[in-house]
């Protein structure tokens, strides 16, 4: 565009968890080019390709900019004011007519990834009343939140792999080369993991795929999907038996120990071996060489959680970085300290529990606020008082990404009422009655509540927004806080200042509380253009670094970070129990319970039979689930979504290459283009998710081109991790023969 001027800005990339650097060339109104920011404090220069891509996913055709409204068949654009009467004239009678129960909310994992979804979310939901929300955390981490709930306390206390420190390194159902990194935001994880070998340490990968990331490790163990339970009380039998017990500087903070020794007695490597695949003397090997490492971690991911045991098997990877003093010490697990959080200063508190409801179909526990998304479909279709009638996503396409998706995807076409805060008409947010497109991320903040709670150095970064407002677009924030206002009766419009200003003072309300210093003296000192700006600033000046509004000079604030775009680099992560720790005993509780009884269920499993062919997924480094299947340079080259399947399942059920194969569960079926690989392990077979892009009434041009087969037509909604209602979405026994085409049904 003639006249326009070229410059430059700094981000932080929101495309997933490592919170890599981004700089920008940005000319007039546009993002022209995206690179890694080599000044970057934490990522220095490092950048995957969907990071390259931040400027075409925001300047993306099909990305919608304005209202929809559906009309029969149809969405047609609308302004905004129209929507919003249209969301109150829907919502509002569900409500008044049936409680606040007949609403659910989905809320999707992008949520994590923008500032809006840190901060107005919860307001939302109190707002709503319903005891009905579902997210994309019984999908793939809420067996982490449990374990870690009952052994800190606090289901938000994860420590991660301190990777920059350890020696050795010991992954399960984590492949960080394509993902990034998942529950642990480590920006370069491929660079970190080399710089383990290169200062003569090592890392082991377990996993059923010969992945990128096992290509690369020192060691690759092929192990049986869903049996990683197995093998962890295999390791820790080991380190009872041959007495490589050693608490360190755990001894006194740690309660349960005698009775962890009694539950491994039953899982020896011997026992378990048949069960895992793993060799007997291979577990125990590993025991002793975890055990003699110098500093050790073991970092289990989706593979480790999203499993049948997935609860049991997260509580083991911490047992065992326990029991050989590896928890909470440089080159183990540590606790990341951000900055927008206050510390604790001493041990205890109330603790973790689950079950304060039930889902009304099948009596599914709640878990951190929230039920398993597996009963979505039960609580829209099942009559009777209670019905889900409305539905509110955020951010989520659940008609892809959860078990048994062809059966959601039918139950939400019986909604009195659903609205989706979504930027496209995707497979899910195409039932929405009305569709609310928030701007685009580079034209907002950015500041990852979320992952900086999960790094593996502690640093802080904000990005203000590259490109100015769109005039006739609509703020996130603003648009969870016109919804707010509608759920509590405000009006369709009501001014989003009004929420704005309230939890504006809320937040200084608190700080008061806490320090003694009246609000109304606070607030003249709190900085920012943008109202989430401004509660971003109270959390930083009174969090773990502050400048305590001027009384601690030096200390973090918006202005400071703002003053570097590159961020701040807060040091390397410190130790942190026994403060860190909310158990009622302020110890590391290693036996609760609810852990305890579904040992039980385990070992009631070792003699189960395992002669199924079992369906596994997989990641690749150019796509996120399905959110940036709509970008031509992610989907280009050779068809990703293929059926992999070693030469020996593939002789014996006469398949060849380049066959197309049927693949049915009790769920449903689909058909797929096989790849013979040695890369799955025999009895294994492997779809990758986040695919299907083939209904109608989407808007995603370029995913249509590539539409590939939804993998969670498969998956079993009556499949669950007990302690956490988590979907198991590896392990599942399938069928496959050779078929015609490739297609999908359920």
């Amino acid at each position: 565009m003639a006249g326009d001027t070229t410059r430059t800005a700094y981000r932080t990339c929101p495309l997933c968890e490592a919170a890599c650097g981004l700089e920008l060339t940005v000319t007039g109104d546009r993002v022209v080019a995206a690179r890694g920011d080599r000044d970057h404090v934490f990522s220095h220069g490092f950048i995957c390709p969907k990071g390259a891509t931040f400027g075409q996913l925001t300047a993306d055709p099909d990305r919608l900019r304005r209202p929809m409204l559906r009309r029969g068949d149809r969405h047609e654009e609308v302004g905004w004011d129209e929507a919003f009467a249209a969301i109150e004239a829907g919502l509002r009678p569900v409500i008044e007519r049936h409680g606040p129960d007949a609403v659910a909310f989905y809320l999707g994992n992008p949520n994590v990834h923008t500032m809006a979804g840190g901060l107005y979310l919860a307001p939302l939901l109190r707002a709503v009343g319903s005891r009905n929300i579902f997210s994309a955390s019984t999908v793939d981490q809420m067996p982490k939140h449990v374990s870690c709930g009952y052994l800190y306390g606090n289901p938000l206390a994860i420590p991660v792999p301190d990777v920059d420190r350890t020696d050795f390194l010991l992954m399960l159902g984590a492949n960080p080369w394509e993902s990034n990194g998942s529950l642990a935001t480590a920006a370069d994880f491929p660079g970190r993991l080399k710089a383990v070998q290169a200062r003569g340490g090592r890392f082991v990968v377990v996993d059923p795929r010969r992945t990128r990331t096992a290509e690369h490790a020192d060691e690759h163990l092929f192990i049986r999907p869903g049996t990683d339970a197995y093998l962890l009380f295999g390791i820790v039998h080991t380190l009872f038996e041959e007495n490589l017990v050693d608490l360190g500087a755990l001894t006194g903070h740690v309660t349960g120990v005698d009775q962890v020794r009694d539950l491994a007695r039953a899982f020896s490597p011997e026992t378990v071996t048949g069960v895992c695949a793993v060799p007997a003397e291979r577990i125990r090997g590993l025991a002793r060489e975890f055990a003699a490492a110098p500093t050790a971690a073991v970092y289990g991911r989706i593979g480790t959680c999203t499993v049948e045991f997935g609860t049991l098997t997260s509580w083991l990877v911490d047992v065992v970085n326990v029991l050989t003093g590896n928890l909470d010490r440089p080159g183990g697990v540590m606790f990341p300290l951000p900055a927008h959080l206050r510390p604790q200063t001493r041990p205890g508190g109330k603790g973790f529990r689950v079950g304060r409801w039930h889902s009304r179909v099948r009596g599914l526990p709640e878990v951190k606020g929230e039920l398993p998304v597996a009963t979505l479909a039960d609580e829209i279709e099942t009559p009777g008082e209670g019905q889900v009638r409305a539905f509110v996503t955020v951010a989520g396409n659940p008609v892809l990404s959860t078990p048994n998706s062809g059966r959601l995807d039918r139950a939400l076409g019986g909604l009195d009422f659903m609205v989706s805060v979504d930027p496209y008409l995707n497979e899910t947010t195409r039932h929405a009655h009305v569709v609310l497109p928030p701007t685009d991320a580079a034209r907002k903040g950015h500041y990852d509540f979320s992952f900086l709670a999960l790094a593996v150095r502690n640093f802080a970064a904000y990005s203000p927004p590259a490109l100015p407002p769109d005039p006739g677009g609509m703020d996130e924030c603003d648009i969870l806080a016109r919804l707010t206002l509608i759920a509590t009766g405000g009006g369709a419009g009501a001014d989003p200042a009004v929420l704005h200003d309230r939890m504006l003072e809320e937040a200084l309300q608190r700080v008061s509380a806490a320090t003694g210093h009246p609000a109304a003296d606070l607030r003249p000192l709190v900085n920012g253009d943008h109202p989430a700006e401004r509660l971003l600033d109270v959390a930083l000046r009174t969090g773990a670094y502050g400048d305590l509004f001027g009384a601690q000079p030096g200390g973090l604030s918006l202005a400071r970070l703002l003053e570097n775009p590159h961020g701040i680099d807060l040091g390397p992560l410190q130790p942190r129990i026994p403060s860190v720790l909310r158990t009622p005993s302020g110890t590391v509780e290693l036996c609760a319970a609810p852990i305890v009884s579904d040992v039980d269920r385990l070992r009631a499993a070792l003699d189960r039979q395992r002669d199924d062919l079992v369906l596994v997924g997989r990641r690749h480094l150019r796509s996120n689930n399905s959110w940036m299947h709509n970008v031509p340079a992610l989907i280009k080259g050779r068809d990703r979504c293929t059926l992999q399947i070693h030469p020996m399942d593939a002789e014996r059920l006469a398949l060849t290459d380049g066959d197309d194969a049927s693949v049915t569960s009790r769920a449903g079926s689909v058909s797929a283009r096989v790849e013979v690989t040695d890369r799955v392990m025999p009895g294994v077979v492997s779809l990758p998710h986040g695919w299907g892009h083939d209904l109608p009434g989407t808007r995603l041009s370029v995913a249509a081109t590539r539409p590939g087969v939804n993998s969670n037509v498969l998956t079993d909604e009556l499949a669950t991790d007990v302690l956490s209602g988590n979907s198991v979405l590896n392990g599942i026994p399938v069928a496959v023969k050779a078929t015609g085409s490739a297609t999908s049904s359920s």
